[in-house]
């Protein structure tokens, strides 16, 4: 949405840009007066060329080396502070992973060690999750995401569950979370519960038949092997209501490694009770209690 004010308007928490926002910025015959996201395209300000710069509606002036900077770096979102840019990026030394927040035209995905997290390949990141959750049915009751990543599982469950209890196992992530413009919600939402912690070690310790869902969307097999059990997949059948659904993310059915990974997942989830479907279009399964 565009946003218009008759002074200056409030402050953002954050301003987070990259190269897609200020692209127009960079042409030599851009309009002195434009528009431009402070928030990866959620919402536009006006802006004004100011000399060399664009003078920012809160007195912060974005400079030829700032916009240089963020365009030269197409896999990059920066956060811009008292006239300083810092990439959105961490190292875990829980993990001994780097994660970073990769651009899109519009919400961006989360990259672990240089790999996306989301399809990003004749998608976006919220046609991945919209895709989920249709292969999974309209989330209702309760529901456990086992996945937070950047959160827009849980945000999208939200909108008709009555509560979302989303586990992300690296506080890292949840720090980049609380910069992404797009993760606002996973902190705001009334009924959207984050949890720290390992899936692996939480799903044991819910009770029997408290959930009606669960989205299981964890990382590759290499990054998290544990999340692709048997024994987790015994414990989501008991937690989950007669005739709870599961949906577990795999990967492209017609890749080498999704179509191994497919069939163990499907075995253990059927050895587990589950009477399992096919979501190619989703790139997974769903299983029935």
């Amino acid at each position: 949405r565009n946003c218009s004010w008759g002074t200056d308007p409030p402050m953002p928490d954050n301003i987070i840009l990259s190269h897609f926002q200020i692209a127009p910025l960079l042409d030599n015959n851009a309009p002195s007066t434009t528009s431009l996201s402070l928030d990866l395209g959620i919402t536009t300000v006006e802006i004004h060329k100011a000399g060399a710069g664009w003078e920012l509606p809160y007195g912060q002036r974005l400079m030829p080396a700032h916009l240089e900077a963020i365009y030269d770096d197409k896999n990059g979102c920066f956060l811009f502070l008292d006239g300083e840019l810092e990439k959105i990026q961490a190292y875990s030394p829980r993990t001994d992973r780097y994660y970073s927040l990769m651009p899109t035209l519009r919400a961006p995905t989360l990259l672990i060690s240089g790999i996306p997290m989301h399809r990003i390949k004749d998608t976006t990141p919220l046609e991945d999750t919209r895709h989920k959750l249709k292969a999974l049915g309209k989330p209702y009751g309760w529901v456990l995401d086992t996945a937070t990543g950047l959160g827009y599982t849980a945000i999208q469950a939200a909108r008709t569950a009555a509560q979302v209890f989303t586990v992300e196992f690296d506080p890292a992530v949840l720090d980049i979370c609380r910069l992404n413009p797009w993760s606002a919600e996973l902190f705001t939402s009334p009924n959207i519960q984050p949890l720290i912690g390992d899936s692996a070690d939480l799903v044991p310790t819910f009770p029997d038949e408290c959930f009606d869902a669960v989205i299981h969307d964890p990382p590759t097999f290499a990054l998290a092997g544990q999340m692709y059990g048997g024994e987790i997949y015994r414990h989501m059948y008991r937690i989950l209501k007669p005739g709870g659904r599961l949906f577990h993310y795999i990967g492209n059915p017609d890749s080498r490694y999704g179509a191994t990974t497919g069939r163990g997942v499907v075995v253990r989830l059927r050895s587990a009770g589950f009477r399992v479907t096919p979501k190619e279009r989703a790139f997974g399964v769903l299983g029935v209690k």
